[in-house]
């Protein structure tokens, strides 16, 4: 599945749902839902999507004017990736290697490939505005979130970053050129073949622009059933909800966008992965009757409410959590694990 076909694949998939930029109290609706979404306007004010517009020179420069001078990370991939971010052989490594530089000499770098024959893909991702270019924030703020949460910085040349998801929620704004993302839900995690959790950010195996191998990976058909796709434009954000997975395409030689990340606030014993981690220590080698029970357990109580018949006073964890019934909960796991060796 090459070329044309493949943009045959994304194109008979499912559009993500579009809308005019909301109201804060709505957006907050929209988180809630749970559903990816794409946001028209929503930038519409920025200096950086108007010098976006105005094209590569005029980008480069306004970015130029609001670096503080320190190093960024620079991504570098070879020719013959084509351009995928992804694992190598080993699934140890990865197909790009990262190193820093200045901005300017990376944006420079990155214009100055466009067009030459087998030049190898550059990108300055994940670079935190708020160290480097804080009045970025200034001239173009955010209106749908609190000033806490800091934009970060993806700038680069037609790179592919294989399907990943986050623990946070996403907010992506395009600012120049454009990107498809290739989204899924979370609950199709078994069918993308994801590599190893102890070498993040654990990645789909399987290449949903080449010729996925669906010998090897058979359940990836029911995994691109379940999926949608978003093409965003500049001016475009997509609203993209924690756990989803997505495979995100720079379809064009020059290509910006600033992202929010927000919502992984839990601490301590509450974190989700952690816990997903000690679970793996608890039950993955139990054998097979236990297994059963602890997951007729959660199915129950932990993802169900199967506590009704229990009188309310006497529902204990079961019920409500209460501040006070979380604090004595914490509390009882701290003892708990204050005992292991």
């Amino acid at each position: 599945m090459r070329g044309a076909a493949a943009a045959s694949l994304f194109d008979g998939l499912p559009r993500v749902a579009a809308r005019a930029a909301p109201a804060p109290a709505d957006f907050a609706a929209i988180v809630a839902a749970g559903a990816p979404v794409v946001l028209k306007g929503l930038l519409d004010r920025w200096h950086a999507l108007a010098a976006g517009r105005a094209g590569v020179g005029q980008l480069s420069a306004y970015l130029k004017g609001l670096d503080r001078g320190a190093p960024v990370p620079v991504m570098e991939a070879p020719a013959r990736s084509n351009g995928r971010f992804a694992y190598g052989p080993d699934l140890r490594e990865f197909s790009f290697t990262k190193r820093s530089a200045r901005l300017g000499d990376a944006l420079d770098r990155i214009e100055r490939l466009i067009g030459t024959e087998n030049a190898p893909f550059i990108a300055v991702q994940m670079l935190p505005l708020a160290s480097h270019m804080p009045d970025f924030m200034r001239q173009n703020p955010m209106p749908l979130l609190p000033s806490e949460v800091s934009p970060r910085l993806w700038i680069g040349g037609a790179v592919k970053t294989q399907t990943h998801n986050d623990r946070d929620h996403n907010l992506a704004c395009v600012i120049a050129g454009a990107r498809r993302f290739l989204l899924f839900p979370p609950e199709q995690v078994a069918n993308l073949y994801v590599g190893p959790l102890d070498n993040p950010p654990p990645l789909s195996l399987v290449d949903p622009e080449g010729a996925p191998d669906l010998a090897r990976f058979p359940r990836y058909a029911e995994a691109i059933a379940a999926a949608r796709v978003a093409y965003l434009e500049p001016g475009d954000a997509l609203f993209l909800p924690r756990y989803w997975w997505h495979h995100v395409t720079s379809l064009e030689p020059w290509n910006a966008m600033v992202n929010y990340w927000w919502g992984d606030d839990a601490t301590g014993i509450e974190r989700p992965n952690d816990l997903f981690l000690a679970a793996l220590l608890a039950y993955k080698a139990l054998p097979e009757g236990e297994r059963a029970y602890w997951w007729a357990m959660f199915d129950a109580h932990v993802f169900g409410d199967e506590a009704a018949h229990i009188p309310a006073p006497l529902r204990g964890p079961l019920g409500p959590m209460s501040p006070g019934r979380r604090a004595a909960l914490r509390q009882q796991l701290r003892l708990a694990f204050l005992k292991a060796p």
